[in-house]
């Protein structure tokens, strides 16, 4: 047995390369684990820099000065947030509020629904099951309703670190961008001169992972705001709240579409019931999530390393367990890094060609 373990120990980590970048590995694994709460402004103003950083190269390419592209992008990225926080998040909140007055009302006119059904299916749906359903419903609501009140008045606390936050974030964002040369030059000047590993994984990661956010940034705009539009123009309750949804929804494969799709089906079946309108609303909601899936994550992530859809389940369950929203946001990313180490790595080129 402990031959067996010398012997794989040889092989995985015999080069001092390999024993730097697992180190490495560790190292950061354990300060977001340790620090993640308190660095968390620093990780969000990496992000957006990652995403702006595009944009400021576009400019640079066309002889646009290096101080001058970083304060047009600042600028942009700065109206966008204003018009984020006064215009886009007020109208959610009065949607969501309006949306959770109006649950009690959904509540009975589901229970009128669902008491049809015995008539209707009288060998597959009996009287005590509707009763049983609707019992749960409202035991579900008023828990949501408690849970709101405890939430919010939890986080009374928390709108200072939310101001912070909104100080913090865009002058990390400012920086990160102004002086990325000099950043990268310092972190490489405490890594070890000899580090053909850790430039390959680097290599291969760094423009897959800037452009998996950028383009993931972009997915989520992009079909928020034609969800949004739609269901205006469709005239459903709520667009605004629901678009939002939508569009965060495309954060997790597979089953973020299957999620959001129950609270869209049950604002448009309370608001016209199983008629003609909430026929078209499931139909364009429908040709909305195709074109996502089919047209626009193509067009997107075409340089992005494939992963088999069980890989990106897993990732998502894996990460976002570990460290909520950023967890699930960089499951791809984190995903497609385990792969590039593992390709890297001495020993495995028996795995380099298995597409994770």
């Amino acid at each position: 047995m402990f031959r067996l373990f010398r012997g794989w120990m040889q092989r995985y980590f015999s080069d001092d390369e390999a024993v730097m970048l697992f180190v490495l590995l560790l190292l950061a694994m354990g300060i977001i684990m340790a620090f993640g709460s308190m660095l968390a402004p620093v990780f969000a103003g990496m992000v957006l820099a990652f995403v702006l950083q595009g944009m400021v190269g576009w400019l640079e390419q066309h002889n646009v000065p290096h101080m001058m592209a970083v304060s047009l992008v600042f600028a942009l990225f700065v109206a966008m947030l204003m018009v984020v926080l006064l215009l886009l998040l007020p109208l959610v909140w009065d949607q969501g509020v309006n949306l959770l007055n109006e649950l009690p009302r959904m509540v009975t006119r589901g229970h009128l629904l669902l008491s049809e059904l015995p008539e209707q299916y009288p060998g597959f749906v009996s009287e005590a099951q509707v009763n049983a359903w609707m019992e749960a419903a409202s035991s579900q609501v008023a828990n949501l309703g408690q849970w709101i009140v405890s939430f919010s008045l939890s986080r009374i606390s928390g709108v200072v670190g939310l101001l912070i936050y909104l100080v913090l974030v865009p002058i990390l964002v400012f920086f990160f961008l102004k002086d990325r040369k000099e950043l990268l030059a310092w972190c490489s000047s405490m890594l070890p001169k000899e580090r053909r590993m850790l430039k390959q994984v680097s290599e291969e990661m760094s423009q897959q992972i800037a452009n998996y956010i950028r383009g993931k940034v972009i997915e989520i705009v992009i079909v928020g705001l034609v969800t949004f539009v739609s269901f205006v123009f469709l005239g459903l309750n709520y667009a605004a709240l629901l678009g939002l949804l939508v569009g965060l929804s495309v954060l997790i494969p597979y089953i973020g579409a299957a999620i959001v799709t129950i609270p869209v089906a049950a604002v448009g079946l309370f608001q016209w019931g199983m008629g003609h309108d909430f026929i078209i609303l499931m139909v364009v909601y429908g040709v909305i999530q195709a074109l996502d899936g089919n047209v626009l994550v193509p067009l997107l992530f075409s340089e992005a390393v494939n992963l088999h859809p069980i890989a990106i389940i897993v990732a998502v369950l894996l990460f976002g367990g570990l460290w909520g929203f950023w967890g699930v946001f960089f499951a791809i990313p984190l995903a497609t890094l385990v792969k590039a180490v593992i390709n890297a790595w001495p020993g495995g080129e028996e795995t380099a060609t298995v597409d994770v």
